[in-house]
């Protein structure tokens, strides 16, 4: 077997099953763009047990259910207690409050005693203030760009951006107006867009706030910003706003954010105005029969993958996300970045305690500082509404084998594989620089994944281990599964699978299957959270502020 290592620091990881077998893995997790597993395919071993990965770490990820009294020969320890798959076993004794490793980093500090062989959860498994080293821009290093960008068929729109799909939005400034906004869109049956076959539909966007907080203040400016965003998707051909009349979100504040737009295909409708419910669906219909032609007139071409900006998301995890799923699109992540494209990874809180991976990839001082105000700016917000940042994981993420948010963060960020961070953004900010980005955003799915829109993510790729339903409204979000038995449980809702990595599928092998299915999907195939109609309630701008 011949290591492809990157230049950054490897992670070195091993193998073991209860049969003697162990092989050499480079670079899992937090820098995975190796070659994985290969040997595990070569010998066509059985699974392994458990999973070491790292020389230094103090547990052990099981691959499948072990019982009480199974002897794992390799690490010389046997099992005390049931341990789930996914979850982790202590290799060695382990005494109360010193630091516990996972990925050769922090990820909790022992609670009590653990001896070896017993299951390190969170009974015995808790949180902890340590130093991180920032050691800002030590890891940049240039990906090898590639001579000839893959190629899909989008939609070229006239400000030169380009979708990968052709709706028409209908956005509710309010509360008040969303029942009329999902009234219009509901009227655009399939029968009546049979004669505009390049149109993938007619989208309602409705949201639940628009008024009850400062229009001056902080969540104001993020929902302008987020509708302004969607406004000017590529992915929307047209955009109709839809309000009351006297929210406090007013229409004509964010024509003024969006500034030019294509001709006649930006509109609103406001009830007051028109006279009412039914008087604002009339005219909200009519809006979109005018805009309906036009829209058609766009077809797919062939443009180069460097125009695709791709959001990198994780719902529902478990103890295979960070070895399977999550390093396997961080892969994918770089391939894209060598294509000349962008991608973006979010969720601060899912962030925290791997923080320094990130700065140590920063390419200027500068953007390294702003991922570290962004902490600050989650620690100080923690404080204010009484929350904490170990309040994720959720009950999911723990039953599927994670137990603090410095192990969930760990696995987390490997989905932004190894390239240099070029650039930090505040939520829904539009995203204008190449390359490997991050993306100030809640760790709660459909926040995150909106305000990705919002920055211009054409599509997004979303990891999980425990079959997260979602997908994200005018954006094709392709669903990853981690683990075998979730794959072939949720067949419908998954559209990847990445367990096999376990099985001994190579890394790079699954890596190059996320980025051609992300081509794919980006030329029009649908995904199948497409397929099954979400979209319509996910539309979720993050509220900062108290609703008054």
């Amino acid at each position: 077997m011949t290591e492809r290592r990157s230049p950054v620091s490897a992670v070195s990881a091993k193998i073991v099953t209860s049969g003697e077998v162990s092989v050499t893995v480079a670079d899992i997790a937090v820098y995975p763009v190796t070659e994985f597993f290969e040997s595990t395919m070569e010998s066509k071993m059985a699974q392994p047990t458990v999973i070491r990965l790292h020389a230094n770490d103090d547990v052990l990820i099981a691959t499948r259910q072990l019982l009480p009294g199974t002897a794992i020969d390799s690490e010389k320890v046997s099992v005390r207690d049931l341990i789930p798959p996914g979850h982790k076993m202590a290799a060695h004794d382990i005494k109360a409050g010193v630091p516990v490793r996972r990925y050769n980093q922090i990820i909790g500090f022992a609670k009590a005693d653990i001896a070896a062989g017993q299951h390190v959860h969170t009974h015995n498994l808790g949180m902890g203030e340590f130093e991180r080293d920032y050691c800002i821009g030590q890891d940049v290093h240039e990906l090898q760009k590639v001579a000839k960008p893959a190629m899909f068929m989008g939609y070229k729109r006239s400000n030169g951006k380009v979708g990968t799909r052709n709706y028409i939005a209908l956005i509710s400034s309010v509360n008040c107006s969303a029942t009329v906004t999902r009234a219009i869109a509901r009227h655009f049956t399939p029968d009546r867009l049979e004669a505009f076959p390049n149109v993938d539909g007619v989208m309602a966007l409705p949201q639940p706030f628009g008024c009850g907080f400062n229009v001056n203040g902080e969540t104001m400016h993020i929902m302008r910003r987020t509708m302004a965003g969607f406004a000017r998707h590529p992915n929307f051909a047209g955009v109709v706003f839809v309000g009351l009349g006297c929210e406090q979100n007013q229409i004509e504040p964010l024509i003024e954010i969006i500034g030019r737009h294509e001709p006649d295909m930006l509109q609103q409708v406001v009830m007051q105005v028109e006279g009412g419910t039914a008087a604002a669906i009339r005219k909200g219909i009519s809006l979109v029969e005018k805009m309906l032609p036009r829209a058609n007139r766009y077809t797919r071409e062939e443009v180069s993958v460097s125009n695709l900006i791709v959001g990198l998301e994780c719902g529902g995890s478990d103890g295979y996300s960070g070895i399977t799923a999550n390093p396997a699109l961080g892969g994918a992540s770089d391939l894209l970045v060598a294509h000349g494209a962008t991608t973006v990874l979010s969720e601060t809180p899912e962030i925290y305690g791997a923080e320094h991976l990130l700065t140590r990839r920063a390419r200027t001082l500068e953007i390294a500082q702003k991922l570290i105000d962004r902490i600050a700016w989650w620690k100080d917000y923690c404080a204010r509404t009484g929350g904490e940042f170990n309040n994720n994981p959720s009950v999911g993420n723990k039953a599927g084998g994670l137990t603090t948010i410095l192990e969930k963060s760990l696995g987390a960020v490997a989905k932004g594989g190894t390239s240099a961070l070029n650039g930090v953004y505040l939520y829904a900010e539009p995203v204008d620089i190449k390359g490997f980005v991050f993306m100030d955003t809640p760790g709660y799915d459909p926040v995150t994944a909106t305000g990705q829109a919002a920055g211009g993510a054409q599509i997004i790729c979303f990891t999980t281990g425990r079959g997260s339903a979602f997908g994200c409204p005018g954006v094709p979000t392709l669903k990853l599964a981690s683990n075998n038995a979730l794959y072939e449980r949720m067949r419908d809702d998954m559209d990847i699978n990445c367990g096999d990595l376990i099985d001994g599928t190579p890394m790079s092998e699954i890596s190059q299957r996320i980025f051609d299915a992300i081509v794919r999907h980006a030329s029009g195939e649908k995904t199948r959270s497409e397929v099954l109609g979400y979209g319509n309630d996910e539309f979720v701008p993050w509220q900062v502020g108290a609703v008054m």
